[in-house]
């Protein structure tokens, strides 16, 4: 026999950076209680190395209109020509790193994002589940090479309310309604919010709604089986 099998193992040592904005509520300081947290995802053109822009759009630009939200408010920024999926876990240990520094309620991490950052909580939200207790995807979908819309399937026992703009020539409505049917199909708790006037802006009205605080204060980290 001219080849013999071997067998090569090496130990490789990763560092991830990421910038990001953080917020806390009011009250934070007076007490010793455990905050809910939110992580926001902004999308395409937030990236970059100027945590500035974030403010731009979404939660960051609601935080700085009105003033803090009563939960902590985690909204890192995506470097440029990389997409979230890249940083899976960079964000993970970002939650890791905020929860030990905060006092953090960690049955109560609400993962939300917008556009590219939509994208990118239906694919953080997949990748790990069991970290979150609610979600909230805008205008964003699930691309076929990371298996979706199969995929979603994972989130069953995390409750997902969607939104998007049935007018939005940017990513398709259908990429929501995809992701929100098969997740119903699985058995998932999914509903999905279409703005029949809105174009791929269906951030500003969602982030606008105290509803949707509400919807996530109500729901509590479940144990997940996969």
């Amino acid at each position: 026999m001219n080849q013999t099998p071997q067998v090569f193992q090496q130990s490789i040592t990763k560092t991830v950076r990421l910038n990001y904005l953080l917020s806390l509520p009011e009250g934070y300081a007076a007490d010793g209680a455990a905050w809910p947290l939110i992580l926001f995802l902004h999308g395409i053109r937030q990236r970059g190395d100027d945590v500035g822009v974030l403010t731009r759009n979404g939660i960051p630009a609601l935080i700085e209109k009105q003033g803090p939200l009563p939960f902590i408010v985690v909204s890192p920024q995506c470097p440029v020509n990389t997409l979230w999926s890249d940083h899976v876990d960079a964000l993970v240990m970002l939650l890791d790193d905020i929860a030990t520094q905060y006092r953090v309620d960690v049955d109560r991490i609400y993962l939300t994002g917008l556009s590219m950052g939509g994208y990118g909580a239906w694919f953080l939200g997949t990748a790990h589940p069991e970290r979150f207790a609610a979600a909230a995807p805008i205008c964003g979908g699930g691309i076929w090479q990371h298996g979706f819309p199969e995929r979603v399937c994972v989130l069953k026992g995390v409750p997902v309310w969607a939104f998007h703009g049935a007018k939005d020539t940017t990513v398709p409505v259908a990429e929501s309604q995809t992701l929100v049917n098969t997740l119903r199909a699985c058995g998932g708790d999914a509903r999905l919010t279409i703005y029949p006037d809105a174009g791929h802006d269906s951030w500003t009205e969602t982030y606008d709604n105290p509803d949707l605080y509400t919807w996530f204060l109500s729901h509590v980290r479940r144990p997940i089986s996969r």
